[in-house]
């Protein structure tokens, strides 16, 4: 029988190192909301601060979106649906780290799109096309591959209902149609877009439009999500907020 003071000292280590394991869980953190409420922004900052994986959807929509736009399948006044069906086998997505920029750029057969997805062409038809099926369920099943292992932070219009259902924090971001328009057209102005105000507050809306009605996987908050209505807030104090929300479940103290 050993000592009593290396008894002692191996339950105190053995304590220790259960404790911290449950300490420091990994977590799935899932932000859904609408367009222009800062998703990605926030995601991002969580996902660096945290030291986690993120995950843009909204990118790999987009991406998909842009494919589409280059084969002729979506314009104005066409929408071959089973074209673009056809060809999902074709579309070959991932996320690449960019060392100047510090994040992942999402890379469309292996071309850098992570610009080209950005335009205000590309979102007027992103959610027509996100609302297919067949899209859906292609994208939905790697984005549940890249979360296998959790120590991931995925935003989008379904990861708390669909893809992550069981998601250890479920945040559902808003704001008013008006805030978030303006937000956009500020983001366009930057990079030299050649846009209206008034055009991009009616893209905003019909989006929200479509992403509410569609109908698979419509946009609606997850019964456990926290709802954030970030219309008066800044970038920081939200910041600040999720990530105390985050690390009080990585830590155990909810």
């Amino acid at each position: 029988m050993p000592p009593p003071n290396f008894l002692f000292l191996f339950l105190c280590k053995s304590f220790f190192l259960k404790s911290h394991s449950i300490q420091h869980k990994k977590i799935i953190i899932a932000i859904d909301g609408f367009s222009s409420t800062g998703k990605s922004t926030v995601a991002k900052q969580l996902a660096k601060t945290l030291g986690y994986v993120y995950v843009d959807t909204g990118a790999m929509y987009r991406a998909v979106t842009l494919y589409a736009m280059w084969k002729g399948f979506v314009g104005d006044s066409k929408f071959d649906k089973k074209a673009l069906i056809d060809s999902l086998p074709s579309i070959d997505l991932k996320f690449k780290f960019n060392p100047q920029t510090k994040n992942a750029d999402i890379y469309l057969n292996g071309k850098d799109v992570e610009k080209d997805i950005r335009h205000l062409e590309v979102a007027r038809f992103v959610s027509p096309v996100a609302a297919i099926s067949e899209v859906r369920e292609k994208l939905v099943e790697q984005q549940q591959q890249m979360g296998a292992e959790k120590g991931i932070v995925m935003d989008g219009r379904d990861i708390g209902t669909v893809v992550f259902p069981n998601a250890e924090l479920k945040i559902f971001m808003n704001a008013s149609s008006k805030k978030r328009a303006m937000r956009r057209y500020k983001e366009l102005l930057a990079t030299h877009d050649e846009v209206t105000y008034e055009e991009v507050l009616e893209n905003v809306r019909e989006r929200d439009k479509i992403d509410t009605l569609r109908e698979d996987s419509p946009l609606r908050k997850a019964e456990d999500a926290i709802e954030i209505d970030n219309s008066e807030m800044t970038e920081e104090d939200q910041f600040q907020m999720i990530l105390q929300l985050a690390e009080d479940r990585i830590y155990g103290r909810v």
